[in-house]
């Protein structure tokens, strides 16, 4: 019986141990940490900001990025204004979708101001479907991430779905990733996009790892081509999720554009779906 015990006691402690090193052992993982892309509710931003980013602080939402609106980069609110309220609910301005034109050196002091650790061009800085063109944005990239390093900010670009076109045998998105500093040019992968145009993620984390410490995780009715919520569409979150470490991924924001209600309403379903996860 004593050797038994000791046995017994040997194993489960053993196991213990084992549990603590590796968590997974003993249970899986749940998400935290929760962001949401302003954007999902630019309305209610636009008509009452401070009013929103309390709904969505209840709601649990725990870091922010930005959108720039027709009331500029932080929808009426002064950097500082949004870095203190966010922070008095509990959340942080953790990055913010800009442009890079005429006013691209204000955008980088306004980011470093709200306290953002990511500033994220949200679309080609010039048009044009042309490998020429993509190798020159790239470029630009490099150019604009070194002025987010002097500000201690990360640079980081954000797709859609029309960089996955191919032109002259090369997908214009990999231009982006592998014409730019791998050191100073992030990606912000948006999961939704790249799965509705074919593409594969896991495919670019293994091929590109670490380079994209930013997701947009979004669902995607395929039929209709557009963002739903979670769940009723084809990304599978769990899967991309235990690759986030290949990714790089340090951080990622819900984005919805199209809800069967409310902006709001959708944003809540999202987090409550997130929060029954385990991965």
């Amino acid at each position: 019986m004593m050797t038994s015990r000791r046995n017994f006691l040997k194993t489960s402690g053993s196991l213990a141990a084992g549990a603590l090193l590796f968590p997974s052992l003993s249970e899986a993982a749940k998400v935290k940490n929760v962001g949401i892309q302003l954007y999902t509710v630019r309305k209610e931003m636009l008509a009452d900001a401070v009013g929103t980013l309390k709904q969505l602080a209840r709601i649990g939402y725990k870091e922010l990025e930005s959108a720039r609106s027709d009331k500029g980069n932080y929808y009426g609110l002064k950097p500082k204004e949004i870095r203190k309220i966010a922070s008095d609910l509990g959340m942080t301005v953790r990055s913010g979708h800009v442009h890079i034109d005429k006013d691209w050196k204000r955008s980088v002091d306004m980011a470093a101001e709200a306290g953002q650790s990511y500033l994220v061009c949200s679309s080609l800085p010039s048009e044009g479907q042309t490998v020429s063109n993509y190798e020159r944005c790239a470029d630009l990239f490099s150019k604009a991430a070194e002025d987010c390093q002097k500000a201690n900010l990360v640079f980081g670009y954000h797709n859609h779905d029309y960089e996955f076109e191919k032109k002259n045998g090369k997908v214009l998105y990999d231009i982006l990733i592998e014409k730019s500093d791998p050191k100073l040019v992030k990606m912000e992968m948006d999961l939704g996009w790249a799965i509705l145009t074919g593409n594969d993620p896991l495919k670019y984390f293994a091929k590109y790892p670490g380079r994209f410490p930013l997701w947009h995780l979004k669902d995607m009715d395929a039929k209709k081509k557009e963002s739903t919520e979670f769940g009723k569409g084809q990304i599978d979150i769990v899967k991309m999720l235990k690759n986030m470490d290949k990714a790089g991924m340090k951080h990622f924001f819900v984005e919805q554009e199209e809800y069967p209600k409310t902006a709001m309403k959708s944003a809540k379903y999202d987090f409550d779906y997130l929060a029954k996860l385990t991965y």
